[in-house]
């Protein structure tokens, strides 16, 4: 990022609680090498300033970002802003440490993650980091990171929390969209945790993924309703 040295880090805080809005806003503006540039409510409000934005000039160089927001998937917030603005980084900081979201987030090209319960000092470095093009992750989820690296998974091991429901509720029969609503994530998001699930265990067909459900005792014995949604 060709941020000006001389001028502290642009900082955008999205987040749909006011209060955590507030809480890292006190916090950065405590700092003389940050200011916040912008507060969002969610993921398109952030898209929505981000437009303006770019037009005065004005982009920030770093987004802290949840995940879990009303009217856009936080996934999918970060995937169109990295798209649109490929100079502003983004860094999760959210209350959910499953990998699949970690995974999903990293994916969509977020530079960071943390959670909510990191410290003021945490959070600060991670903007630190993204601002120089590093990267930085809430310690808990490197060494994760780090294990399934060094200890891959096979077969139902290898899903993840969020795959083994998708494999459930994929051998209940349910759509993608069903699916998305039951696990409140974009139907985009469910359709991506269908596919990993299915390339995970090597299946080609939802009906596949279906009998190794009930093979597995992850359902009991029944005749699958199964459809033909893409995945």
């Amino acid at each position: 990022m060709n941020r000006r040295q001389d001028r502290p880090v642009q900082v955008m805080i999205v987040d749909d609680h006011a209060v955590v809005r507030r809480g890292v806003r006190a916090y950065l503006e405590a700092l003389d090498e940050m200011a916040v540039a912008a507060e969002a409510a969610d993921g398109q409000d952030a898209l929505d300033q981000l437009a303006g934005m770019a037009v005065r000039g004005t982009l920030p160089d770093v987004i802290l970002l949840d995940l879990l927001m009303p009217r856009m998937d936080g996934v999918l917030a970060v995937s169109l802003i990295t798209g649109r603005y490929p100079a502003v980084r983004v860094v999760i900081l959210t209350s959910f440490g499953e990998m699949e979201r970690v995974h999903a987030a990293l994916a969509a090209g977020a530079v960071g993650y943390l959670l909510k319960d990191a410290g003021p000092d945490e959070v600060a470095a991670s903007i630190r980091a993204a601002a120089v093009d590093g990267t930085y992750l809430d310690p808990a989820i490197a060494r994760r990171l780090t294990r399934e690296i060094t200890a891959p998974r096979t077969g139902l091991n290898a899903l993840t929390g969020r795959e083994r429901a998708v494999l459930v509720l994929v051998a209940e029969g349910r759509s993608n969209k069903e699916i998305a609503d039951a696990l409140v994530i974009s139907e985009r998001t469910a359709r991506t945790h269908v596919s990993h699930m299915l390339r995970k265990l090597q299946l080609t067909s939802r009906t596949q993924a279906a009998l190794v459900a009930v093979r597995e005792g992850l359902l009991p014995p029944q005749a699958p309703r199964t459809r033909s949604d893409a995945r």
